[in-house]
């Protein structure tokens, strides 16, 4: 296999409704699309990195400019044998595995699209059908938080996450438990909180969660570890783990019970494969984050929920949540089950909209 060319997009995409966590609040989200020409067959990735450097040190820029000026040289002129050794290739540059996830996802869509086989199936998948999980941003008020989960209930989703920071967290989950008192609920933090604020976490445990996502500092694995030994409620690590090095230490060191594989985050299939694997070695469950992603980067996310290990329902839902308009067909749709069908087609499985993408597109460079 040889990457001939690739074609480098920003599209701007507005949400249907400003999406707030402890980190910022979004209304517009700036996407690099990256189409790659794989021996003549096209590949699509999607970079999952954000606005800013507010969730990690990535943003649009650096990833644009990491593609352009290092990753393409990289894989320029290069032959391997399979997507999973794009991988290696990259390894020279330090992080930025965000724009490394941009390609390498790329890369395994061209390959199963070359051997017609579904992106799921070449990733060793057992899945026909994923559980679905929704992600509810900080609401101004808790009968609009309630609101919002009776509506996502009433949409067949199994499993409900909503985003807390300082002021607004035990009033909301308390108000959530005496609403619905059997669902399945946890809640993400996004590093909000520091190790002076254990008494309060430590009062989450009264209200049955699933799961507290990443209470402490994005680096802070040893905060965790202390953390995790008072508390019941297992805490689940999110931007503490880039690299399987950095899953390898969380377990062993008990900082975790489970573990938020995000595509972007760990720098693609080959990395989260290794991670999956690794966590289930361990008794670790692990599941798909989200990060506000096109169709495209939905598809991907869906291909990876299908592997074994990710038994807990994922960040993974509907197109019409996030977009008036996606820019795959058919847009990504959720059973009154909570479940999202595998599609069967090869690659992601479904039809990239060019002239869509193409009317949002704000700056494009073709690499050759």
């Amino acid at each position: 296999m040889r990457v001939r060319g690739m074609t480098l997009r920003e599209i701007r995409m507005r949400l249907v409704t400003p999406f707030e966590t402890s980190l910022d609040r979004v209304m517009e989200r700036r996407i690099i699309l990256l189409e790659a020409d794989v021996d003549g067959v096209t590949g699509w990735g999607e970079c999952t990195a954000g606005e800013n450097p507010f969730y990690s040190p990535e943003d649009t820029e650096t990833a644009w400019h990491i593609l352009e000026n290092y990753l393409w040289p990289m894989v320029k002129g290069k032959e391997f044998a399979s997507a999973a050794e794009v991988w290696g290739l990259l390894e020279a540059v330090r992080g930025h595995t965000m724009a490394k996830a941009t390609l390498e996802t790329a890369i395994w869509d061209a390959e199963a699209k070359q051997k017609n086989a579904p992106l799921w199936k070449l990733l060793g998948g057992v899945r026909e059908e994923i559980p679905c999980g929704v992600s509810i941003g900080v609401k101004e008020t808790l009968d609009e938080l309630v609101a919002a989960v009776k509506k996502e209930l009433a949409a067949g989703y199994q499993r409900i996450k909503i985003k807390i920071k300082p002021g607004k967290d035990l009033l909301p989950v308390q108000r959530l438990r005496q609403e619905f008192p059997r669902i399945k609920l946890m809640v993400d933090a996004n590093s909000a909180y520091r190790r002076t604020d254990w008494p309060l976490l430590k009062e989450l445990d009264g209200f049955y969660l699933m799961m507290v996502e990443q209470p402490l500092g994005w680096d802070d694995l040893y905060g965790h570890v202390e953390l995790q030994k008072g508390l019941q409620t297992p805490i689940c690590l999110d931007e503490c783990i880039h690299t399987y090095e950095q899953a390898e230490a969380a377990i062993a060191l008990g900082a975790c019970k489970i573990i938020n594989i995000k595509l972007g985050r760990v720098g693609g299939f080959h990395e989260a494969r290794r991670m999956q694997d690794l966590c289930a070695r361990n008794g670790v469950p692990v599941w798909c984050g989200g990060m506000l992603e096109s169709g495209i980067g939905r598809a991907h996310n869906i291909a990876m929920s299908t592997m074994e290990n990710f038994s807990l329902p994922g960040d993974v839902s509907a197109s019409k949540r996030y977009w008036v308009e996606d820019v795959i067909e058919p847009e990504v749709v959720v059973t009154a089950a909570g479940t999202i069908r595998v599609p069967g087609g090869a690659g992601i499985g479904f039809a990239v909209r060019i002239d869509r993408i193409e009317a949002i597109t704000v700056r494009k460079e073709r690499l050759r």
